[in-house]
């Protein structure tokens, strides 16, 4: 199954934790501390394979982890970086922020990548809370904590020519018969429900051709698979309309055209103004006379587009219509198409200015007195509650910011609930020095 929208959860690894530790040297009762700091967790990088085809294995896995760095240790030694997560996905594929909908990246090149989550900075160890008054200190920092964040993948192919029409006229024949490609070719409708791709080559020039899957009345409303279908037809740029003009299966070729180009320009009247050739398939079935084909011949070219009589089984055609498709390539190359504009994510915004990061805020909300901030927090993390040094750096912390004369402003007294996080404090005022 054609496999183009995935949604997954991905998480960044945490920085390690600061060690805590101190020398230990013969004939040195009392070492000053030695602890490392820890290292910064991994990344979560996408990757762009063009070996790959679909989003099929995001189906099974929904979580993406990468590794948390490892934590400081004695002797100053550093934490080791955690690995970073490398995810592949096709060429093609668009990477957008669930949460508010912004791209954060659309992935155009084989081995293009980009970081989507950015893992935490290591702690601190206790090596750099030393100073002239607190020579041991008995704690050290917390590394950041990891970055998790929903993303949706959004596959669209890329391909110089694409091949569209009714399923069953011979798109996936003129694609084998053209390229070296050997896409399933069987004689029911839908055989096709991957996009398969093959090259060119064609003199000094080479381009990627597509069989897109069979379009149905309806497609542009999604019915059957059209919106998976006509998706994949945005980025390509050069269309070839294959239509089976032997009627052997009871249509009319007129009809038939007429349809799938109502359902191209009802998804997007920008595909209809793509470069289009019209491959008039299974021309061997009719004699060169044939009046239903004439009667084709006429009314498409009267819409200005250009038919080429072809037999792709029999490879009658096929280089006429092979050189027509790589000038029109080339014309369309050299003016573009403005894409779709979209919306791109801001990384910068994510990253905290100085002055954000220090600040502490303060409210009561159902008879608790609430402390926030990002420094605070991580201040908080690090505390060793069990070491009367750790507790006072972080209460001169809160004292510094200014929270606890606010909070005093606002009716704390001795005895109430401070609530930093997850966890609940008692307020004592013979604390305050």
């Amino acid at each position: 199954m054609l496999v183009d929208k995935a949604r997954i959860t991905i998480v960044s690894g945490k920085g390690g934790n600061g060690a805590v530790s101190f020398r230990r040297e013969p004939f040195v009762p009392e070492g000053g501390p030695d602890g490392g700091d820890g290292g910064n967790g991994g990344n979560v990088v996408f990757l762009a394979d063009r070996n790959l085809r679909t989003l099929m294995d995001f189906r099974y896995k929904k979580k993406y982890e990468a590794e948390s760095g490892q934590n400081g240790m004695k002797k100053k030694c550093y934490g080791r970086k955690g690995e970073d997560l490398v995810i592949k996905v096709p060429v093609g594929t668009m990477v957008f922020d669930a949460e508010s909908g912004l791209l954060m990246h659309d992935l155009k090149e084989d081995g293009e990548s980009f970081v989507a989550a950015q893992g935490g900075k290591g702690g601190k160890g206790n090596i750099h809370f030393k100073n002239s008054i607190r020579q041991a200190p008995n704690f050290a920092e917390a590394g950041d904590k990891a970055k998790e964040r929903d993303v949706i993948l959004e596959l669209k192919l890329l391909a110089d020519v694409g091949l569209v029409g009714f399923p069953n006229v011979g798109k996936s024949s003129l694609l084998a018969v053209a390229t070296n490609a050997r896409p399933k070719i069987e004689n029911y409708h839908f055989t096709t429900i991957d996009p398969n791709l093959g090259v060119v080559r064609l003199y000094d020039t080479d381009y990627v051709m597509a069989d897109i899957a069979g379009i149905i009345e309806g497609a542009h409303q999604g019915l059957g698979l059209g919106f998976k279908f006509l998706k994949h037809i945005e980025r390509t740029k050069v269309l070839i309309h294959v239509v089976d003009v032997s009627g052997c299966e009871g249509r009319d070729p007129i009809e038939d055209f007429d349809k799938i180009m109502k359902e191209l320009e009802s998804y997007s009247d920008k595909i209809t103004k793509k470069p289009m050739l019209v491959a008039a398939n299974k021309i061997d079935l009719i004699e060169e006379d044939d009046e239903n084909y004439l009667k084709f011949k006429a009314y498409v070219e009267g819409k200005g587009y250009k038919v080429f009589p072809i037999s792709a089984p029999l490879n009658l055609g096929v280089k006429e219509l092979l050189s027509a498709a790589a000038e029109a390539l080339a014309k369309a190359e050299l003016n573009p198409p403005p894409e779709e504009e979209y919306e791109y994510f801001d990384f910068e915004s994510e990253k905290l200015n100085d002055a954000d990061y220090r600040r502490v805020d303060v409210r009561c909300e159902n008879g608790q007195y609430i402390i926030e901030g990002q420094q605070l927090q991580k201040i908080f993390d690090s505390t060793n509650f069990n070491d009367m040094g750790s507790l006072r750096y972080l209460y001169k912390y809160i004292e510094k910011s200014g929270a606890l004369k606010k909070l005093r402003k606002m009716g704390l007294e001795e005895g109430d609930i401070v609530k930093i996080g997850d966890f609940e404090l008692e307020y004592y005022d013979e604390y305050d020095e």
